[in-house]
């Protein structure tokens, strides 16, 4: 058809010739699309059977590398491949082969820079990172340089799938690297190493580092240890993957751990036959490796194996030197330490240098450590006094010891238990080296028997007996029997007869009481004691002359016709023990609120050690602040923190709990009292502070300071005004006052800091007073008892011996607990004995007449109940 015809034609002609030829283009398309589809998957199965084809090939080439073909080998090589075109011609064009790209070979020889330069860089990090892996991944970035070229050179290879996927993974195995080197080397960085050198001073050893590929073929990725122990008792280990181990370079035996560590060290493969060890294994680390990198020679890397495998540990624990310790070198050096055990270190290393003998300082230093013998010296030397002249225990640890057991033995009796048996030991090692040191108490004075009687018949009921029966005088059972049918003659002197000698018949009784500790007795007459001509009345009375009449023995003697010293013996052998409340009454009473004081007095006759002090001693004394009852006394050697604790744990062993202690401004007593009575609170006080304040201001300004210096006068009224307060709110504000005058009066005189510093070291032992009903104020109620005990004291101008001293502190305690006070006392004590003022029943007691001043017309025969209550 003409395209003028084409013009000349209708719409509707047009629009069918339009339709047609879609239709047949689209017919044609149809046909091309399924031709097309047709070769794709003729294409694909043809490049699948290639590929596989190659697979096998391949894979018999690498089995008959290794030895090991496979036996169908020979029917894959007879049937060779079909050669098959993976290209398809275009239409209508003229197809090219082999077609070089526009990249010139003058490029090539120039792009080698590129992975030269990155090679460089991860050497550098390879170094940086501790030089982890092998070296030939420095060649990596070559290596991909190479794949990269390589579809230049053969553009048909550089198109195909595998060589691209080839590519893709060497490209992303060089990136992985790099990132891991660069991790390593920040990790170092951050444990302060530089270029993987580890820390000065310090030995690091990378083990095990395996390739992935080898922690693959155990199935793990990750670094793993696996222990088992084997039939015979060993133990197995094995290891898989990067570990890092750091020892300190500066201690001998954790590197020679180190050292043993790595040569136990094994690695699977044929065994070795040259450098076995004595055990018959074959180390990975040989000897020599080991001594140039420790420095050491290679016998001695030999000796501490042998040491290892025999178990000579204390040959292989020469922690501190270098060269090895034998038992020959400890030997030496333990002699001298026992024939010179007051010698220190240096002391011993020095005499063996000049003994000849090659031994450092920390061998010495190490021998005293191991063998044990410095930790022995410290405890010798803390509870010995270890010379060359002397060897004896310190005082200070023997009476703190004792102290302790004391403490432990209140604990158990007030709780009601018994010792444990660690404690039994413990009790009786202190006993028996307190024996040793000649330190043990002195045993008790043994009573006369006389003394017994009157005793007996003293602090017994008042009561007259009418059954006359004969009873045991010492423990009052009327199950007795006589000893003979003969009796003896018993001499007295007789008052009524003008001292004449009288005689009267006795008899011997067994005591048959399983509870008497006293085989026989003898059974005499009201009046009359055993072992003395003086009848009973001559005894009483002298003692009511001296204690209640406040006499001395030289006067009472001559009212009663006897010698001075007959007196003494009579009254001091009152002073045997202490009054034993708790056994005569059955209980302890006591407000709660006690004071405590001490009392110097002169005793030249003791076992004090010569100095200026030597011959004054102590007196403690507890009394009952509102009953004036003395609860207890005693003497010591010291006035110091150790006899203040042995002072309290007496008062507690006799029952006493006290809710508040009072003392003067001693600063022993606080942590005493804390430790004994942990539930009483401590008062100081207040008139002793007071005192306290107006001395230093006298020492510190002169005795005329009030007039020279009326500013310190005022702040000494201003202290004593704090105290006067009625309530505690009001001494808080007026001690906050004072202590804002502490800067001026500090520039004035440097030394006026002690006023202030005292202030307020003892203001919470002081203001604890105050608006209290229970705590007093001060601590008078002792300061009578004093002065009472020197009313006494004054007659003997000192004490002889330390034994007359507590003979003497007993007669007086049962002389003031059972003597009342004067008419011209308080009216709230007047008349009354301290022990009535306790609240315990005296009513009845024949000594209670005595300290009264009463005569003596009372029963001269003991009574069957001895306690009153």
């Amino acid at each position: 058809m003409h395209i003028k015809e084409f013009g000349e034609l209708s719409r509707t002609e047009l629009s069918q010739l339009v339709n047609q030829g879609t239709l047949y283009r689209a017919k044609k398309n149809n046909k091309l699309a399924l031709r097309m589809n047709y070769s794709t998957k003729q294409t694909i199965k043809q490049l699948l059977v290639v590929r596989l084809h190659l697979l096998v090939v391949l894979s018999c080439v690498g089995l008959a590398l290794v030895g090991q073909v496979p036996e169908s080998s020979g029917g894959w090589l007879a049937c060779p491949p079909t050669v098959v075109s993976l290209r398809q011609g275009q239409a209508g064009g003229k197809r090219t082969h082999g077609a070089r790209p526009r990249k010139s070979w003058g490029w090539l020889r120039q792009g080698w820079r590129v992975p030269a330069g990155r090679s460089l860089m991860m050497g550098l990090l390879w170094l940086g990172s501790g030089q982890v892996g092998s070296m030939w991944l420095l060649g990596l970035p070559g290596l991909v340089w190479l794949w990269q070229q390589s579809r230049w050179v053969w553009p048909g290879l550089g198109r195909e799938p595998e060589w691209r996927l080839l590519g893709w993974l060497l490209w992303q195995g060089q990136r992985l690297v790099v990132v891991s080197y660069l991790g390593l080397m920040v990790e170092g960085w951050l444990r302060g190493e530089s270029l993987g050198k580890p820390l000065t001073g310090s030995w690091e050893i990378s083990l095990g580092c395996l390739a992935c590929t080898q922690r693959a073929s155990y199935g793990r990725n990750e670094p793993w240890v696996q222990v088992e122990r084997q039939a015979d008792g060993s133990y197995y280990a094995e290891m898989c993957g990067h570990f890092s181990l750091r020892v300190s370079g500066d201690e001998p035996f954790r590197m020679r751990l180190l050292i043993l560590f790595l040569r136990w060290l094994e690695v699977a493969g044929p065994e070795r036959v040259i450098g076995r060890t004595r055990d018959d294994r074959a180390p990975f680390v040989r000897q020599t490796q080991i001594a140039e990198w420790f420095e050491v020679r290679q016998p001695n890397v030999s000796r501490w194996e042998r040491y290892w495998l025999a178990g000579n540990w204390p040959d292989l624990l020469s922690l501190k030197s270098g060269a090895v310790l034998t038992s020959e070198v400890r030997a030496e050096i333990i002699a001298v330490c026992a024939a010179f055990p007051w010698w220190n270190i240096q002391q011993v290393h020095t005499h063996l240098r000049q003994q000849g003998h090659a031994i450092t300082h920390h061998q010495v230093r190490q021998v005293f450590e191991e063998s044990g013998w410095g930790q022995l010296r410290q405890e010798l030397q803390r509870r010995y006094q270890v010379k060359a002249d002397c060897f004896r225990p310190r005082d200070g640890w023997l009476v703190s010891q004792l102290l302790g057991q004391v403490e432990t033995l209140l604990a158990r009796l007030e709780a009601g238990a018994p010792l444990t048996p660690q404690e039994q030991v413990s009790l009786t090692e202190v006993q028996k080296l307190a024996a040793e040191a000649g330190v043990t108490g002195p045993p008790p004075v043994k009573a006369l028997p006389w003394l017994l009687r009157v005793e007996q018949l003293l602090f017994g009921q008042w009561q007259t007996m009418t059954d006359e029966q004969v009873r045991c005088i010492y423990c009052g059972s009327t199950h007795v029997v006589r000893k003979s049918n003969k009796p003896r003659l018993k001499r007295y002197y007789d008052p009524q007869g003008q001292g004449q000698v009288q005689t009267v018949e006795v008899y011997r009784y067994y005591c048959r009481n399983r509870a008497c500790d006293k085989g026989s007795f003898t059974h005499l007459p009201p009046g009359l004691t055993p072992y003395s001509p003086y009848r009973t009345e001559t005894k009483l009375l002298a003692l009511q002359m001296y204690g209640w009449g406040y006499s001395t023995y030289r006067r009472t003697g001559q009212a009663l016709g006897v010698s001075s010293m007959t007196v003494y013996f009579w009254v001091s052998a009152w002073g045997h023990e202490l009054l034993p409340v708790a056994a005569l009454f059955g209980l302890v009473k006591s407000s709660g609120v006690v004071g405590i004081d001490e009392k110097y007095v002169l005793v030249p006759k003791n076992d004090k050690p010569a100095d200026k002090m030597r011959r004054w001693m102590y007196v403690y004394l507890a009394v009952d602040v509102y009953t004036y009852d003395l609860l207890h006394l005693a003497i010591y050697a010291h006035n110091d923190k150790d006899n203040a604790l042995a002072f309290l744990l007496a008062l507690r062993a006799k029952g006493y709990q006290p809710r508040v202690v009072v003392t003067d401004l001693r600063r022993d007593y606080g942590g005493d009292i804390a430790r004994v009575f942990p539930q009483a609170t401590h008062h100081e006080c207040i008139f002793h502070a007071l005192q306290e304040v107006g001395r230093t201001c006298r020492k510190l300004y002169g005795a005329d300071y009030a007039q020279t210096q009326p500013e310190v006068e005022q702040l000494r009224q201003n202290i004593v005004a704090i105290f006067q307060a009625k309530t505690k709110r009001t001494a808080q504000k007026r001690y906050d006052q004072v202590t804002t005058l502490r800067q001026q009066f500090v520039q004035d005189k440097a030394e006026a800091v002690v006023i202030f510093d005292f202030l307020e070291r003892h203001w919470p032992q002081l203001v604890n007073a105050i608006e209290s009903e229970l705590i007093p104020r001060t601590n008078n109620a002792v300061e009578m008892v004093i002065r009472r005990f020197d009313q006494h004291y004054q007659n003997f101008c000192g004490f002889e011996n330390i034994e007359s001293a507590h003979l003497y502190l007993a007669v007086f305690e049962k002389l003031y607990r059972f003597t009342p006070f004067s008419d011209d006392a308080q009216p709230a004590i007047r008349g009354k004995c301290p022990l009535q003022l306790a609240g315990y029943d005296i009513s009845q007691m024949p000594m209670t007449a005595l300290c009264h001043g009463l005569s003596l017309d009372w029963p001269l025969e003991m009574t069957q109940n001895d306690v009153p209550n």
